[in-house]
């Protein structure tokens, strides 16, 4: 049975709403893990504030574990997992505990990044006035790679747009469910376009935002 485009509208909007809220929602909380993660490999690496070579080894080694293990694997490995934590292993509440999961080590790796970037001559002049790691952390490292870390984040966030979209292959809502049971499923080319439309217009939006934020503070 052929799906009027226009009549489906609603449940298109609905679909986009269960994106955006899965992306929030999993951006924050894998932020919330990634950025301390992200600070610990870059304090106890060789030479870092609190350098501690074998920890740091098995940090890294784990974090590399975690971020290597395909999405659409990933999804379907924790299932009970998933199911222990929201009550249920489908819906959007569901996709939110994989996509978490998924992106923390990733921007973990992101963070490591920009923090790397901060120069080595701002962080000796820190110590020369007594500063302690955790200040150094919280007064020049932070500050220093902000700019570069939003850009960082906005690159995990389009990742994790279409992370979202795969989460569809088991009924995990949004744009990416829809566009697999009426645009896959049902061979509903309008609403397989209108879906991919919308995805691609997100990701313009995120990525358009986080470069005018990056400037921001690096003009600042």
């Amino acid at each position: 049975m052929q799906v009027n485009l226009m009549e489906f509208w609603p449940r298109i909007w609905e679909a986009t709403y269960q994106t955006l809220l899965m992306v929030g929602i999993s951006l924050f909380a894998a932020t919330l893990i990634g950025l301390p993660l992200g600070i610990i490999l870059v304090v106890t690496r060789h030479e870092g504030l609190l350098e501690n070579k074998p920890f740091f080894n098995g940090f890294s080694t784990v974090v590399n574990f975690f971020r290597s293990i395909p999405f659409i694997i990933l999804l379907v490995a924790i299932l009970p997992f998933t199911r222990l934590i929201v009550g249920s292993s489908i819906g959007t509440a569901a996709a939110v505990v994989p996509l978490v999961i998924f992106s923390a080590p990733y921007i973990a790796r992101l963070v490591e990044s920009s923090l790397l970037e901060v120069k080595p001559g701002v962080i000796e002049a820190a110590e020369s006035m007594g500063a302690t790691p955790w200040q150094i952390v919280r007064r020049v490292y932070i500050p220093e790679a902000l700019s570069s870390i939003i850009l960082n984040l906005t690159i995990a966030t389009i990742g994790l747009v279409g992370a979202s979209a795969m989460a569809g292959f088991v009924g995990g809502g949004g744009l990416g469910d829809l566009a697999i049971s009426y645009g896959y499923q049902r061979f509903e080319t309008d609403i397989m376009i209108a879906t991919v439309l919308l995805l691609v217009f997100i990701v313009q939006i995120t990525q358009t935002v986080g470069n005018f934020a990056s400037k921001k503070i690096r003009r600042q």
